[in-house]
């Protein structure tokens, strides 16, 4: 008899932020309550493919690809709504092909193809409950210039931008120049519109600056955005758990930068600086902790002005973008006027924001319980829902008509 829930952790995929994701699922399930969970490990490769195995939870294994797919299974899930099993590629003679039963899903993936809603589209085809926001809020909030199209309509101050395609800046380089030098002053910052870990970003001062920033970032997106770059600029970040009508924000941090961006090597390596987050962890793999790497100040010291408009903002910006379990939002104060904005939301935070959680009094491992218990309520809020109706309207139509040609309005 079946006594523990089976929970999938699934990360990797095809994005340039699959070695942040395998350091945040192994951090992951470290945390879960193994007295109460079974843990699947679900591994997607560069490549697309899927793998399980155990040898997975260890971050070392990772540093020899090839022996690692050698020591773990391949597997692949149905598309078919109800079939929660994961599958061995290659069938055995004998026996079930069935490797495990996933009763519940975490994704602890990042990046394109990955936090944009295309694995929770997968997901949402099987109908195994999943944590973490649906696909069109993961979707909206991957997608930077969709998001502060959004946030703007909402009343949530968001900083100046403008933004083109890469087929715009193939085409007409001079019109997209000009373009955002009319909507903006020098110095900016250039990003790739659905990338993250601060892959692709550049600060520019001049135009050959901003020329070659666009180049680099038309590698990484179709969509690019140009913002203003905040010369005096305080960083600070927060992190919501919940559902798009409850939920609750941890306490701010302020991640320390090496440069005028915060930069990968600043979120993942420490930025080379020593120590890392205040106060420390008992969770976490050796060598890189992903984004508990990052140098910073926890508690965030702030005005309380300051803070509590920033945790209210942040639950704002999580209900705005229908969000479901745990997100981190990241602001800026321009410490020269003292405005504060929403700079962007990541909807699978690195490390998950624990760091966050921990210092405002939940543990990791209640966390992701947390996210668990989320999952399975939306799954029995969604089951409420009417998708589909009993009646077949092909019983309706006239006869002898032809398809869609024959049938009239």
């Amino acid at each position: 008899m079946k006594s523990k829930i089976n929970v999938g952790v699934i990360f990797g995929g095809r994005s340039v932020e699959n070695e942040i994701s395998v350091l945040t699922a192994i951090q992951t399930m470290e945390a879960i309550d193994a007295q109460k969970y079974d843990i699947t490990p679900i591994y997607i490769s560069k490549e697309g493919k899927w793998y399980t195995g155990a040898p997975l939870r260890d971050s070392k294994n990772y540093k020899n690809m090839e022996s690692l797919y050698a020591s773990c299974q391949q597997v692949y899930l149905r598309p078919i709504y109800g079939d929660n099993n994961l599958y061995r590629v290659r069938k055995p003679l004998f026996g079930s092909d069935v490797v495990a039963t996933l009763d519940v899903v975490i994704p602890a993936l990042h990046g394109t193809n990955c936090e944009d809603g295309s694995f929770q589209g997968t997901i949402e085809m099987t109908g195994i409950p999943y944590a973490g926001c649906n696909v069109l809020a993961s979707a909206n909030g991957m997608d930077k210039i969709t998001m502060k199209m959004i946030l703007a309509q909402s009343g949530i101050p968001v900083i100046d931008y403008a933004w083109f395609s890469d087929k715009e800046w193939f085409d007409a380089r001079e019109q997209v120049v000009a373009k955002v030098e009319k909507a903006l002053a020098y110095p900016m910052i250039v990003k790739p519109a659905d990338s993250g870990s601060s892959v692709g970003i550049s600060a520019v001062h001049n135009r050959e600056e901003l020329e070659e920033a666009i180049e680099n970032a038309v590698g990484y997106s179709k969509r690019i955005i140009v913002e203003k770059l905040v010369e005096q600029l305080k960083e600070i970040n927060c992190s919501v758990l919940g559902n798009y009508y409850e939920c609750e924000a941890s306490v701010c941090e302020a991640p320390i930068r090496s440069g005028e961006i915060l930069s990968y090597a600043d979120k993942y390596l420490g930025g080379g600086a020593k120590g890392g987050a205040k106060g420390g962890s008992k969770c976490g793999v050796k060598e890189s902790r992903g984004m508990h790497s990052t140098v910073r100040e926890i508690p965030a010291q702030l005005p309380q002005e300051q803070t509590d408009f920033i945790r209210a903002t942040a639950v704002e910006t999580f209900k705005a973008l229908n969000c479901d379990g745990v997100s981190r939002i990241d602001f800026m104060i321009d410490e020269a006027d003292g405005k504060i904005y929403v700079n962007e939301i990541n909807t699978i935070p690195g490390s998950l924001s624990f760091y966050l959680w921990e210092a405002t009094g939940v543990s990791f491992e209640q966390l992701t319980e947390r996210l668990i218990e989320i999952a399975f309520q939306r799954k029995r809020d969604t089951s409420f829902k009417t998708t589909s109706y009993k009646e077949n309207i092909f019983n309706y139509t006239i006869s002898g008509a032809k398809g869609a040609k024959g049938a009239k309005r």
